[in-house]
């Protein structure tokens, strides 16, 4: 914690739909290209902000197919759409009525959305403090580097570690993966 400095942790404010169809956009693509992509699919759209679960429902898989996300992203887009129409995805004030392991099973049953992507939005977009997302690969090589272990713990192994750190293994993740990225930027010489 001396080395990286001060936590800088904040939540983005957005509803929990948006968090979803855009960490869906960002899944196995690099960032950039994720970003234009969904820059592409905002443009379908000007007069919003970001569209909504209706205007998404309304725009051809066409449309959505030339901006860039595969077909599988559109139906799990589609589908984040459709729960949210239904009330499956619930609004942030919805959120603060349920628990993290409540908006985990909830969340889960969405296509395309498993539980490190609903971790992230309970991070990142909810604030929630004491979240361990121990599949995170990041998260673990963290810990790896922290200890001077030779190959990263399994997930049940740091879940057991992080017990100590509640109610803010969210904070911690959050240097874990400042240590890994500080390690590989130490590590890593160019050809």
């Amino acid at each position: 914690m001396k080395r990286i400095g001060a936590c800088t942790l904040a939540p983005v404010e957005r509803e929990p739909y948006e968090a979803l169809v855009r960490a869906i956009a960002h899944q196995q693509v690099h960032g950039r290209a994720a970003e234009a992509i969904l820059g592409r699919f905002l443009a379908l759209h000007p007069t919003q902000a970001f569209p909504s679960p209706e205007t998404v429902l309304a725009t051809s898989a066409e449309a959505m197919r030339a901006c860039g996300f595969s077909q599988s992203k559109i139906a799990a887009i589609r589908d984040i759409a459709e729960k949210s129409v239904g009330g499956l995805v619930p609004t942030r004030a919805g959120c603060a009525q349920l628990s993290d392991a409540a908006l985990i099973e909830r969340l889960v049953a969405i296509r395309g959305v498993g539980r490190w992507t609903v971790e992230m939005l309970l991070i990142f977009t909810l604030g929630r403090p004491d979240i361990l997302p121990v599949d995170d690969f990041g998260v673990r090589e963290g810990w790896k580097v922290a200890v001077g272990l030779e190959v990263q713990p399994k997930p049940k192994e740091l879940a057991a570690i992080g017990e100590s750190w509640a109610p803010w293994r969210s904070v911690a993740a959050w240097y874990l993966w400042r240590t890994a990225d500080a390690a590989k930027r130490s590590t890593f010489k160019p050809q």
